[in-house]
């Protein structure tokens, strides 16, 4: 007993309510106007039965009878005080009245009406569990009141219970209904951040399989022409010697390594054998790139600034994988669209940019995507971040999309 006890102090006096939803905020006063014209009507209705069909006389009835329609506007704000005012306002109503009519006895027609009103704003911001244990303590207290003065048959209990058991109920539906929509956008909220997360990680993992390629190969350069200096050299000194030995060991060590991690990066890729042993692309593969793309039905149009030169393959590697990138995303969402691919070699960097009008229609079919694509503008952007570049994409005006990077070479160049 001492536990039920303390439950229903926890549930029905001091739990807080659920906070108003997002939409009742934005149409509190609307809503507020509305329950207040409703509470007006039917409080002077209870009103006047107070006073003539319960005997109460003016003062009282006016009070008694008042107190269930502020109760029911301030259900909005505090639904348990307000249910608890108004069951009171029942009981003491019940307790000193003289009803001339047992069938209204204790609640009027009005009284009801606003009693369920004021147990559905409540289950709308209550558990489900505080809800039912409101409801059972309203009907209790109307069978208690029917015991202490009205022992009869009374056909309009049935009518209150059903009154305040389906107000009980739809409103603790529509808030179950509400939870529910809420868990789902948090849900999906969350499974959109998981999914960028894996795109993310995805995309690192197939940048660092690339780049792999690239320190390998000069990893390899190195051990080799460490092993082959010495004979470079009329009789080289025995320092000399000991730290090519050194320098050899450690790019045969640094290799091992390389291949060891790619090994566990590669361990679950579908890549075919020759696709994994192929040179990673430069840039000296742009026009193989652009004829493809031209051959798949659009207009390119290339523009290269500057003197053309060879830069470090990190940088070489990430111009074309962006080019590249930015070519699929032309097919893939503005079939039919014009594209300008611009270069410029600069003294400190290399300067991209690919740029596209709109598409021709808006329901033409998706063209085949050149091989090696990546993730989007996710994956451009985290090459470019990776060398400590600056990239910027977006929308242009009058139609299209364009990309905008710049490489920094760095100690490379």
């Amino acid at each position: 007993m001492r536990a039920i006890t303390r439950t229903l102090r926890e549930d029905l006096w001091t739990a807080a309510p659920d906070p108003l939803p997002r939409s009742w905020r934005d149409w509190q006063p609307a809503f507020a106007m509305l329950l207040v014209l409703f509470a007006v009507l039917l409080g002077v209705t209870n009103i006047n039965q107070n006073i003539w069909q319960y005997g109460l006389g003016h003062g009282a009835g006016l009070v008694l009878g008042a107190i269930p329609s502020v109760a029911v506007v301030a259900a909005m704000f505090r639904p348990l005080p307000a249910w608890w005012a108004a069951t009171l306002a029942m009981v003491v109503v019940a307790l000193v009245a003289n009803p001339h009519s047992p069938q209204l006895y204790p609640w009027t027609g009005a009284g009801i009406a606003l009693h369920a009103a004021a147990l559905f704003l409540l289950a709308l911001r209550v558990r489900p569990r505080i809800a039912a244990e409101a409801l059972a303590i309203s009907v209790l207290a109307g069978l208690i009141c029917i015991a202490l003065r009205s022992p009869v048959h009374n056909p309009d209990l049935y009518q209150a219970v059903v009154a305040l058991t389906i107000a009980a109920v739809v409103g603790a539906s529509l808030r179950g209904r509400r939870e529910a929509r809420t868990e789902l956008v948090v849900q999906a909220e969350l499974t959109a951040e998981e999914r960028a997360r894996r795109t993310l990680l995805e995309e690192r993992t197939r940048i660092a399989r690339e780049l792999h390629d690239v320190v390998a190969h000069h990893m390899s350069v190195i051990s080799i022409q460490a092993q082959v200096a010495p004979h470079l050299v009329d009789n080289p000194s025995e320092a000399l010697q000991e730290n090519l030995i050194g320098i050899r060991a450690n790019a045969v060590d640094a290799l091992a390594e390389l291949r060891r991690v790619l090994g566990v990066l590669r361990s679950e890729d579908d890549l075919s054998e020759a696709m994994r042993h192929a040179p990673q692309p430069t840039l000296d593969r742009l026009d193989e790139l652009v004829d493809n793309v031209r051959g798949a039905g659009l207009e390119v149009d290339t523009r290269i600034t500057g003197e053309r030169r060879a830069l470090p393959p990190g940088v070489e590697l990430s111009a074309f994988r962006i080019v590249q990138e930015a070519l699929s995303n032309v097919l893939r969402h503005a079939p039919g669209a014009a594209i300008r691919v611009e270069l410029g070699y600069q003294a400190t960097g290399l300067a991209i940019r690919i740029a596209n009008t709109a598409a021709e229609t808006a329901d033409a079919p998706t063209r085949p995507t050149p091989p090696g694509g990546g993730h989007g503008v996710l994956g451009m952007r985290e090459r470019v971040a990776m060398l400590g570049g600056e990239f910027a994409g977006g929308p242009i005006p009058g139609g299209g999309y364009e990309v905008v990077a710049r490489l920094p070479l760095g100690n490379d160049s």
